[in-house]
C-alpha cells in the first residue's frame, strides 16, 4: 500500500472498504516514527526507568505530504523509575492516535516493569495494559456512479459512523549496560477483536457484523553510544526491526551528537525511505525534526514525510543523603 502512486489513491480507498464485505478485517495499528529511539517505550514497555530521569515526549508525523487522506500520527510517552520496598521499578504511559482516510485508531496504555541487575547491567521485563479504539467514518463514504468495483447501495459498505474498543495487552524485555541498550517486545498480544457499532446509537442490519482485528507485532530495537576519543562527539547507531509475521521491515539509523547538545543523523527504512534528522537538547528540553524522502514509487505523488518531537526530562534523586537528616545544636 505504501508504494501506490497518487493517481490510484481513489482506488486505495475503495480497496480498503473491501474489508467490510466479510465478517472480519485485519490491521496493524502501530504508527511509524523515524525518531523511534526517542520513544523506545512506545515500542517496548521494558524501556522504562532505564536511568534516573523522568522523560516526557510528544510529537506528530505527517506521512506522504501531497497525498490526500495520507496517514497522520500523534503520540505521547512518559516514563520514569521508582523505588518500592528497596526494589527498583519502572513505570510508563503511552498514547497514540493515527488517522488514515476514513479510519482512525487510538491506543492508550500503562506500563510497569521490574529492574533486575544482570551481567553488570539492568534487565527490565515489563507489561503494558490499556485499550485500543477504532472508528470508521461511514458517513463520508463516496462511491462514484461510474465505479466498476462497487454499487452505491452495496450493503457490505457501512454508510454510518462506526466505533468500538477492546482491551489491549503488550509485553517486553529491555537490557541496558553502559552505552548499550537492546530489547524485544510484542504489541497487541491478544490480537484484539473490535466490534464496530454505530456512534449515533443506531443499529446495523441483523445479518452484518463489522469487526476490526488488530494483529500482533513483534519488535527488536537496539542502539549504542560510541564516544569519539579526545573529542566532544559521539556516534549513535541504532536499529529497529518489526514484523507482523506476514510482513517484516527494518530501519537503520546513525547519528552524530556534539556535547550532548546538537545531533544530526541519517536513516534508511528498507524499501521505503531515507530519513534525515536534526535535534537539539538543552537544559532538559528536546526538539527533534525528521524528513523522510520515499525510495519507493510513492515518490511520484508525495514530496516526503515530516516528523517533529518535543520533550522534557528531569533528573530524579533517589539518594538517601537527606533522609532523616537533622542538626543537633548544643548551647554551652
Amino acid at each position: 500500500m505504501r508504494s501506490i502512486h497518487k493517481g490510484a489513491l481513489s482506488r486505495i480507498l475503495l480497496t480498503a472498504l473491501l474489508i467490510f464485505s466479510a465478517l472480519t478485517a485485519k490491521a496493524q495499528s502501530d504508527a511509524q516514527f523515524s525518531q523511534y529511539y526517542e520513544v523506545q517505550n512506545y515500542y517496548n514497555p521494558g524501556a522504562i526507568g532505564t536511568g534516573d530521569l523522568l522523560r516526557i515526549r510528544g510529537g506528530g508525523r505527517l506521512q506522504w505530504v501531497g497525498i490526500d487522506n495520507a496517514p497522520k500520527s500523534f503520540a505521547a510517552t512518559a516514563e520514569m523509575p521508582f523505588k518500592l520496598f528497596n526494589k527498583r521499578f519502572g513505570v510508563g504511559l503511552i498514547m497514540q492516535q493515527e488517522s488514515l482516510g476514513l479510519y482512525k485508531n487510538l491506543t492508550i496504555g500503562a506500563q510497569l516493569g521490574y529492574k533486575i541487575k544482570l551481567f553488570g547491567g539492568e534487565l527490565t521485563p515489563a507489561v503494558q495494559i490499556g485499550f485500543i479504539n477504532q472508528t470508521f467514518r461511514g458517513t463520508e463514504v463516496i462511491i462514484p456512479d461510474d465505479d466498476g468495483y462497487h454499487e452505491s447501495g452495496d450493503d457490505a459498505i457501512p454508510h454510518q459512523d462506526l466505533s468500538g474498543y477492546a482491551l489491549d495487552l503488550g509485553a517486553g524485555i529491555h537490557y541496558k549496560r553502559g552505552n548499550l541498550w537492546a530489547g524485544v517486545s510484542g504489541t497487541h498480544l491478544t490480537k484484539p477483536c473490535i466490534t464496530l457499532k454505530s456512534e449515533n446509537g443506531g443499529s446495523e442490519t441483523d445479518d452484518k457484523i463489522y469487526e476490526f482485528n488488530v494483529g500482533r507485532t513483534l519488535y527488536f530495537i537496539a542502539g549504542y553510544n560510541i564516544p569519539i576519543k579526545n573529542t566532544l562527539f559521539e556516534v549513535i547507531p541504532s536499529v529497529l526491526v518489526k514484523t507482523d509475521f506476514q510482513f517484516t521491515t527494518g530501519e537503520l539509523t546513525a547519528r552524530l551528537r556534539y556535547k550532548k547538545f546538537l545531533s544530526a543523523g541519517v536513516g534508511y527504512r528498507y524499501n521505503d525511505a531515507v530519513a534525515i534528522t536534526l535535534a537539539a537538547e538543552l537544559k532538559g528540553f528536546y526538539l527533534g525534526y525528521s524528513y523522510d524522502y520515499p525510495t519507493s514509487a510513492i515518490a511520484k505523488a508525495s514530496s516526503g514525510s515530516h516528523e517533529v518531537w518535543l520533550g522534557y526530562q528531569l533528573k530524579l534523586d533517589f539518594s538517601e543523603k537527606n533522609k532523616n537528616k537533622h542538626k543537633s545544636i548544643r548551647i554551652m
